[in-house]
């Protein structure tokens, strides 16, 4: 596994550059969010997915979250946001908030855990916005750990646990950690909370009342 060094301040644009050609062409990398670190890959490559699941070990019922630049490129390739949607999506990105939005045909069936829905955020986090936007489109962001083992801020543990099966590693040092992000199916009429996460449900439900 290739290992690259990149500020998080800083982010150098080779370094991106190169992450974003490794999951364009098919590979499963790491890469450092705004809590954990997680495995990048193309969600509309059906291969890149599968392989995704063969390095965390994962049931291909469980679905895989998805991050991306800025809800202008969740728009162009997921479809526009709701009114409802895009009332939290203001307030709340870049942030640990994941919208359950309708899956478009294009994406990888198996992305979706069979739901026909998928989740996405715009983390607050240059570095992985900064890949996503090089890549061009939204990439997976399930956490960088064997599946049911503890999730990790870590790059070290990555390399530690799942360099064997991954290809590429960009490393920023530790993530900042904390809990995941929270969880909204906003694919209906009325949100439901599907998680509980680092953004309170009052807070969601105040920024809900005032749209």
């Amino acid at each position: 596994m290739r290992r690259v060094f990149v500020d998080r301040d800083a982010p150098q644009r080779d370094a991106i550059e190169e992450a974003a050609r490794w999951i364009r062409a098919g590979h499963v990398i790491a890469l450092p969010t705004d809590t954990l670190y997680g495995l990048a890959a193309d969600p509309f490559n059906a291969d890149a997915v599968r392989r995704t699941f063969e390095v965390k070990g994962r049931a291909a019922e469980r679905a895989l979250p998805l991050i991306a630049a800025d809800e202008a490129q969740i728009a162009a390739h997921l479809g526009p946001l709701t009114p409802l949607a895009r009332a939290l999506a203001g307030r709340f990105w870049p942030g640990p908030l994941t919208l359950l939005v309708a899956a478009p045909a294009a994406l990888a069936a198996e992305v979706t855990g069979g739901t026909g829905r998928v989740g996405v955020r715009v983390p607050a986090d240059a570095i992985a916005r900064a890949v996503c936007a090089a890549v061009g489109r939204p990439i997976t962001a399930t956490s960088a750990n064997v599946s049911d083992a503890p999730a990790t801020a870590d790059p070290s543990d990555v390399e530690r646990t799942l360099g064997s099966r991954l290809e590429f590693l960009l490393d920023a040092g530790p993530s900042p950690g904390g809990p995941p992000s929270t969880i909204v199916d906003v694919s209906g009429p009325e949100p439901l909370m599907i998680r509980m996460g680092a953004v309170p449900w009052e807070e969601i439900h105040a920024c809900l009342q005032r749209a």
